[in-house]
């Protein structure tokens, strides 16, 4: 299921994926509270199992001054997720708040429309991201699309994505393809690293672009309504089909 949220708004920060974040945190505190602990807390600390959603945020027009984005046309939310009980606590969630708040940025909802899925139903997809995939290592290190363990690393997070989702992991191996990508950096406001290093924010490697994606149908099925990748559930790995 995929569901598209407009927002108008004056500002929001260039820097943006957090306050997305909170705004999809908020809708389902709204929703169900007790949905919310159970998908972010675990034993009263952070649950750091993978979320079963991915998500992305467009702006149609924007200009740039110091770490804000000044829109000239709105903003919108792109959700993506193959939970279909985590969709409809989100949807509800939202249709209660016709204006949101995030530190000196306020939006306003306009509408929310669900959109059509694309069949995935082959072992080979060609994939353009909708928002940039980063995939690390276990030294916490954004790799390159070029690097060694690029496909390896890929396929451990497919893993342990699919295997949170569904109970399993992937069916097959996942062979990664470099159509047209190009490397992004995104800057991700991060308090807890504010506190190690003094920046609140980190860089992170990632990339845009049309790749192609062997592996089984079923799993490459899953992956593109969950997303692909690190930080999915933090504006990243959303994905749509070329064919």
């Amino acid at each position: 299921m995929r569901l598209r949220c407009d927002f108008k708004g004056e500002k929001i920060p260039l820097s943006h994926n957090l306050m997305f974040v909170s705004l999809i945190k908020e809708a389902l505190k709204k929703s169900d509270s007790d949905y919310y602990e159970k998908t972010y807390f675990y034993n009263g600390k952070q649950n750091k199992k993978s979320k079963n959603f991915c998500f992305s945020v467009k702006m149609k027009g924007f200009e740039v001054e110091g770490d804000i984005a000044n829109l000239k046309d709105g903003v919108s939310l792109f959700i993506s997720s193959p939970d279909n009980e985590f969709m409809i606590y989100l949807y509800n969630g939202l249709l209660k708040i016709k204006e949101f708040k995030y530190k000196d940025f306020n939006i306003i909802r306009e509408r929310i429309s669900l959109m059509k899925e694309k069949k995935v139903d082959s072992k080979e997809v060609i994939f353009k991201t909708v928002s940039p995939i980063c995939v690390k290592n276990n030294q916490n290190y954004f790799l390159k699309i070029d690097d060694e363990g690029y496909e390896k690393e890929l396929n451990y997070i497919a893993e342990k994505v699919l295997e949170n989702f569904r109970g399993r992991g992937l069916s097959e191996k996942l062979i990664f393809q470099n159509v047209k990508m190009k490397n992004v950096v995104v800057r991700q406001e991060i308090k807890k690293f504010e506190e190690k290093s003094g920046k609140n924010y980190l860089c992170i490697n990632s990339y845009e672009g049309i790749f192609k994606l062997c592996g089984n149908s079923e799993d490459l099925r899953d992956l593109y309504a969950l997303g692909l990748g690190f930080k999915r559930s933090q504006g990243f790995g959303m994905l749509d089909v070329v064919y």
